[in-house]
């Protein structure tokens, strides 16, 4: 019964991080040009002065640090954009359609629905991106006069807008992103090195969805960590829910692997998790990597020695312990080094 209460409490927390939509966003259709001809009390017959009809509305993607999530967008499923309005008399150009804004957290990525071409990726407050671009407005008939047609009868109508279905995904931007197995520690560490309130259970795949945190460093200087939940082999074949939780990872600038000290074979499985990286995305093997042994304060000096020694050598390793504290500045020092090279 409280594993039952535990797993629905687990559900409720992670339901509000969303990371993933698919939205169909239909623009707007551009205003008519108009066929006006001048009329006033002493022209009884004057020529074409019909105005352009209005651009229509924009699908705009614009990022913003007021969200951290697409729940906003998940259950909206159809964007739909203002219309442009007609011409009218006097050259007058009909209005432009409203703009629709759809606001996304940093770490955004905007696919095509249909070929999954990346359109943009949204990584600074206020940047913009048309994800479906409105009608052309159409001419009016004054565009159309010339010297053999001194009265042309026609307008061009206003072009139709789009309508085209889109990805959006979330991939989560932080300076240091933790990488391990279910239960290897993440989620503890986190919650010691930052104010960050995260999910902390004996059970696999308590972190459903990714946790950020503020370090606090010296002379008021901080730097972002995110737990990923938990990898497991096979990952990067979508087992579990493996490609979600490795999306993540992309935007860190620096890879914390975190295996426990109690770990059969502590090489097999860094290289287990280092194999489910490269075959995701090869480039993620670019990036600077520290390898934490976690729930080291079972050891003496001489044991950390012994365990050195089938170490993997690619890597710089520190031992640590969140609960007892050890190694938890010796740490921050090395990854805003590492940060900062």
């Amino acid at each position: 019964m409280s594993v039952c209460i535990y797993t629905n409490k687990i559900k409720m927390a992670s339901s509000n991080f969303i990371d993933y939509v698919k939205i169909c966003c239909r623009s707007g259709k551009g205003g008519a040009g108009s066929k006006h001809f001048h009329r006033d009390r002493l022209t009884s017959k004057g020529g074409p002065d019909g105005g352009d009809g209005g651009r229509g509305g924009h699908i705009i993607l614009k990022g913003t640090t007021n969200e951290w999530t697409l729940l906003h967008l998940k259950y909206r499923k159809h964007v739909i954009a203002k219309p442009g309005l007609p011409g009218g008399a006097s050259r007058s150009t009909g209005k432009e359609g409203e703009d629709e804004y759809l606001y996304v957290p940093l770490g955004t990525v905007a696919k095509d629905a249909e070929t999954g071409e990346i359109l943009c990726e949204i990584t600074e407050d206020g940047q913009e991106f048309i994800l479906a671009k409105g009608g052309r407005g159409g001419l009016g008939n004054s565009n159309f006069k010339s010297a053999t047609n001194q009265n042309p009868q026609y307008a061009q109508p206003g072009e139709d807008g789009v309508e085209e279905w889109r990805i959006l995904e979330l991939k989560v931007l932080a300076d240091v992103g933790l990488v391990g197995f279910p239960n290897a520690g993440k989620s503890t560490l986190l919650s010691v090195m930052t104010a960050a309130k995260p999910e902390i259970a004996n059970y696999p795949f308590t972190t459903l969805v990714p946790n950020l945190g503020i370090i606090n460093y010296r002379d008021y200087q901080s730097f972002v960590m995110a737990d990923i939940p938990g990898i497991i082999e096979g990952a990067h074949k979508g087992k579990g829910i493996g490609h979600r939780f490795l999306r993540h990872i992309e935007r860190n600038a620096l890879l914390l692997f975190m295996i426990p000290i109690d770990s059969k074979d502590i090489k097999e499985e860094y290289e287990i998790l280092l194999n489910e990286l490269k075959e995701f995305n090869a480039e993620l093997l670019d990036k600077d990597r520290v390898l934490a042994i976690t729930k080291s304060d079972m050891l003496d000096d001489e044991l950390i020695e012994e365990v050195k020694q089938d170490l993997p050598k690619d890597i710089e390793t520190i031992f640590i312990s969140s609960v007892a504290g050890k190694g938890i500045t010796e740490l921050k020092d090395l990854l805003w080094k590492k940060i900062n090279q």
